[in-house]
């Protein structure tokens, strides 16, 4: 039957000219055109070329954010290096490395809008866990564009594979028996759902940092809502991008209700009871 995954489609490699069958060099196509792409899934797929099959081998794409069909192809050949990479195994495991640091790993999911105050919680959060002898790392939104994804921007596409190589990282790390630490907007369900489904059962917990977006605006410590509403700032969650809030976060922090402080002993609160 029909399969559906989470996929994300590569720069053309070239266009294809349908009159001459030329090949073009192309950075995007435009409606209508035709190209040759390499896409990525969120999980592995069962496949035929389409040249052997059409039923296995077409897909569509569809836009999370509209649910409009944006585009139709056909599935080529797989990657090669998805056949000849193998997982290796080790002996050290990773119940071995939890209870090195007697603790039970997980991810500490912080998703909110900007502004919302999610660094500052998660930052207290780290804190009163080192206190208490946890060994922890804090995964910080801003920080991880200074380096493992500063080649990534703020469209849609570049937003889901901000998380899903965050949502890796967190999956080693967790491998390491450490209690990790996530700040980010992470605005689509579908891919918080994601980096749940990495996780082993349990050792993810969603902590929504529910702030209004008139509340977020007006505190607005950056300057960023400022540059977004007078358009300098494009693609910016809650003004020109949607933030999809959780339907049942495992925790749910009112900002508006308690501070910070109180904010993170809560949540210490139901991590370590």
């Amino acid at each position: 039957g029909t399969q559906t995954v989470s996929a994300n489609v590569q720069a053309p490699k070239y266009q294809v000219n349908v009159n001459t069958m030329e090949h073009l060099a192309a950075k995007t196509l435009e409606l209508n055109a035709i190209g040759v792409a390499n896409l990525s899934t969120d999980r592995p797929i069962v496949f035929e070329p389409y040249a052997d099959s059409r039923t296995l081998g077409g897909f569509i794409l569809i836009d999370k954010i509209t649910n409009a069909t944006v585009g139709a192809g056909m599935l080529h050949f797989s990657l090669r290096r998805a056949q000849n990479v193998h997982w290796q195994a080790t002996d050290v495991s990773r119940e071995f490395h939890a209870g090195l640091k007697n603790q039970q790993p997980c991810v500490l999911w912080f998703t909110g809008l900007s502004g919302a105050g999610k660094s500052t919680i998660a930052n207290l959060v780290e804190k009163k866990l080192a206190r208490m002898n946890r060994h922890t790392f804090l995964l910080d939104g801003d920080n991880v564009r200074h380096g493992l994804n500063k080649d990534l921007g703020f469209t849609d596409a570049d937003r889901v594979e901000n998380i899903r190589r965050v949502g890796e990282v967190a999956k080693l790390m967790t491998d390491a028996g450490l209690i990790v630490i996530t700040a980010f907007i992470s605005p689509f369900r579908s891919e918080r759902e994601m980096v749940r489904q990495m996780m082993q059962p349990g050792e993810f917990v969603e902590i929504f940092i529910d702030t209004p977006l008139a509340e977020a605006e007006a505190r607005d410590v950056k300057g960023l809502y400022k540059k977004a509403r007078s358009g300098e700032l494009k693609n910016f969650t809650g003004i020109d991008s949607p933030y999809e809030a959780p339907d049942d976060a495992e925790i749910r922090i009112d900002t508006t209700a308690m501070s910070a402080q109180e904010a993170a002993d809560a949540i210490v609160a139901k991590l370590i009871p």
